[in-house]
C-alpha cells in the first residue's frame, strides 16, 4: 500500500468514526428529549442511511452503565431511567401509581403470564369473578390493554400487557418475566405446590395470533372506547 492509499484510508476512517459519534449523539437527543420508551424504528428515520441503529444503542447503553442515568432497553424501544442503586433518592409522590389491591396484582398476573387471554379465562383461572373496575385500574395505568377478539363463541376480547407494563417492572421484553424458581426465591410461591403446577410461557410478540382477529372501530364503539361515528370519549 503506497502513502497516498494510506492516507486516504485514514480519511475515510475519520469520516467513518465522524458519522457514527453524531449518529450517537443524535439518537442520545431524541431518547433523552421523550417521556416515553423511543423506538428503533423511530431513532432509524432520524439517523443517517446506512447506520447499524442496533449497534449505536447497545454502544450508548455500555457508556451509561455505570452513570446515575442508565439507557435501557423496553421491548424494541429505549429509555433513560434512574439507575436502580439510587432509586431511593428520586421522590414520586407525585406520581406514583395507586397501590393495586390482591385481585388486580392477581388479575395483572395472569395477563402477564396467559396473554393473550379473556375476561372468562382470567376467571376460570382465578375461580372468582374478575370486576370491571379492576380490569379498568390496570388499564388506567397503562399496564393492559385490548389486544384483539377471540375467533370464538361471542368473540371475547383479548388481553395483554403493554411497552408501559414492561418499562414500570424493568423489563426488556415479556419473557424475562420471573420463572417459577425465581419467584419461589422471591417468596411469592410458598406452601405445597401441586405437582402438575406450571409457569406458562407468555407470548412474545405483540401480533395477533392464528384465533385473534384485530379490533375494528365498530369493537371499540361496542366495548365504551369510542364514541358512535369515532370520535374518542374523553
Amino acid at each position: 500500500m503506497n502513502i497516498e492509499d494510506a492516507d486516504a484510508g485514514r480519511t475515510n476512517q475519520a469520516v467513518d468514526d465522524n458519522r457514527l459519534r453524531e449518529a450517537e449523539r443524535i439518537a442520545e437527543a431524541l431518547v433523552f428529549a421523550s417521556a416515553q420508551p423511543v423506538s428503533e424504528g423511530f431513532i432509524a428515520e432520524r439517523l443517517p442511511k446506512g447506520m447499524d441503529v442496533r449497534s449505536i444503542m447497545l454502544r450508548l447503553r455500555e457508556d451509561y452503565a455505570s452513570r446515575g442515568v442508565n439507557l435501557v432497553q423496553v421491548d424494541d424501544a429505549w429509555a433513560f431511567r434512574t439507575a436502580a442503586d439510587l432509586s431511593f433518592v428520586i421522590r414520586r409522590d407525585e406520581n406514583e401509581v395507586k397501590k393495586l389491591s390482591r385481585a388486580a396484582l392477581e388479575v395483572l398476573a395472569i395477563i402477564a403470564y396467559h396473554q393473550p387471554v379473556t375476561r372468562a379465562e382470567i376467571e376460570d383461572i382465578r375461580g372468582v369473578q374478575t370486576s370491571r373496575g379492576t380490569l379498568d385500574v390496570l388499564m388506567e395505568a397503562g399496564w393492559v390493554r385490548f389486544r384483539g377478539r377471540r375467533r370464538t363463541p361471542g368473540r371475547p376480547v383479548t388481553l395483554g400487557t403493554t411497552r408501559d407494563f414492561l418499562d414500570h417492572f424493568g423489563l426488556e421484553e415479556i419473557r424475562d418475566l420471573p420463572g417459577l424458581e425465581e419467584l419461589k426465591g422471591a417468596g411469592l410461591l410458598s406452601g405445597r405446590i401441586p405437582a402438575n403446577f406450571n409457569m406458562p410461557s407468555p407470548l412474545m410478540s405483540d401480533e395477533l395470533t392464528e384465533d385473534e382477529d384485530p379490533i375494528t372501530q365498530m369493537d371499540l364503539e361496542e366495548l365504551g372506547l369510542l364514541a358512535p361515528g369515532g370520535a374518542s370519549e374523553d
